[in-house]
């Protein structure tokens, strides 16, 4: 083993405190929020609050989450999370094998067409009156329907088909498999670490979209969190906003309001990344083909 040398050393030394200086840069600004939304109004609002919380309290907290129709529009972000993610990833993946095949004919102008999407698009009007047509306004589906293939998550599976080694299809081929078979049995199982990668990138859209819910959705039981939480900030200023006693109007802040509203929208995602984080170091396919 070859001994590190004093270049070596400070190289090291370099790189770890870049690592350092990021994971500060991302971390801080979160314990801020999150001491924001446990302080009292006159230290929120004076600016004392750092890192830590000061005057700590839950009323904000309890604020936010207590609501019936909170609990209700996280039932609502979980049923688009969950039933989007599995539609998209469907799709995607169904979609993206075909285009990996380079000798079927006409796969290049399919590719181009659908890169021709992630460069122009209809617009709002169009797209609004389109989902108008469709009678798909104040529906879950006005949702999720639009977002079920993103041609960046496409060529990204496209692109990890393209990598697996041809062998293992010829060979399947040769036992007698069709193309499904192949593809449910050896290509997807094969795809774990690009499937779980994506599917997160589905499931973060999908929880955290409030733009399209707040052009399509109106029905009040039909708010995803995010629009409900967006709603909370929006009236974070105004007092008469706030139902709740005089007494509890003294300990919240608009700002800690605010804080709060982004710690709860945030924490459902962090409970489901340790869950994925292994799929996103494991190798692609060691020791799957040997000659």
């Amino acid at each position: 083993m070859k001994k590190k040398t004093i270049g070596d050393w400070s190289l090291d030394i370099c790189v770890y405190t870049a690592l350092l200086l990021s994971s500060a840069l991302t971390l801080v600004p979160m314990l801020n929020v999150l001491s924001k939304a446990l302080s009292d109004e006159s230290a929120v609002i004076s600016g004392k609050v750092g890192i830590l919380p000061v005057g700590f309290q839950l009323e904000t907290m309890k604020y936010v989450v207590s609501s019936s129709q909170f609990l209700h529009s996280i039932s609502i972000s979980l049923i688009v999370m969950v039933v989007g993610t599995v539609l998209a990833i469907m799709l995607t993946a169904l979609t993206a094998y075909p285009l990996s095949k380079k000798h079927l004919p006409g796969i290049p102008f399919v590719l181009i067409l659908f890169i021709f999407t992630m460069l122009f698009n209809g617009g709002i009007i169009p797209n609004y009156l389109l989902m108008k047509e469709l009678h798909l306004i104040n529906s879950l589906w006005s949702i999720m329907l639009p977002a079920l293939i993103s041609v960046f998550n496409l060529l990204v599976i496209k692109s990890y088909y393209e990598s697996l080694p041809e062998a293992l299809e010829e060979s399947a081929k040769m036992d007698g498999a069709r193309n499904f078979t192949i593809l449910f049995r050896i290509i997807l199982p094969l795809s774990t670490p690009v499937i779980a990668t994506i599917a997160l990138f589905y499931a973060v859209y999908f929880w955290n979209d409030y733009f399209h819910p707040m052009l399509y959705i109106s029905k009040a039981s039909l708010k995803p969190l995010q629009l409900y939480l967006r709603d909370i900030v929006m009236d974070a200023d105004s007092s008469t906003a706030l139902n709740s006693s005089v007494d509890d109007m003294m300990k919240i802040s608009p700002e800690g309001i605010r804080s709060a509203t982004v710690i709860a929208s945030i924490i459902p995602m962090l409970l489901v990344y340790p869950f994925l984080q292994k799929h996103f170091v494991k190798g692609v396919l060691i020791g799957s083909v040997k000659g």
